[in-house]
């Protein structure tokens, strides 16, 4: 079971579902993870830390850069729920509620359900 929180916009039909947990996607592919989920500012600042990582390198070590590339991936992976709710605000989102459920349609089939019962 997941935690899920929910995010409404008025003009929407369906609520966005957000999950709190790790993403191997984003971990593994950070650019990909950004333009599917239209998070630019975070995609500039990961090319932009990716850069500076491949300057340093050169100073650093090659061990130590890819060290670094993998705790940049970890981070991100960590932080992907947090950037996909930053950025569902800043597009008019709203939350609404934190759910429990075992996938991402469950959470948010009970939360229409929570929303039409009121």
């Amino acid at each position: 079971m997941t935690l899920y929180s929910i995010f409404e916009r008025p003009d929407e039909l369906a609520p966005a579902v957000v999950p709190e947990r790790f993403s191997w996607f984003a971990a593994l592919l950070p650019p990909v993870y950004g333009l599917a989920h239209g998070l630019w500012l975070g995609l500039v600042l990961y090319v932009a830390a990716l850069a500076a990582l491949v300057m340093a390198s050169q100073w650093i070590g090659e061990d130590a850069g890819f060290w670094l590339y993998v705790l940049l991936a970890v981070l991100v992976g960590f932080e992907a729920p947090a950037f996909r709710r930053r950025a569902l605000k800043a597009r008019g989102w709203s939350y609404r509620a934190d759910l429990i459920a075992a996938a991402p349609d469950l959470a948010q089939r009970d939360w229409l359900s929570r929303r039409s019962a009121v």
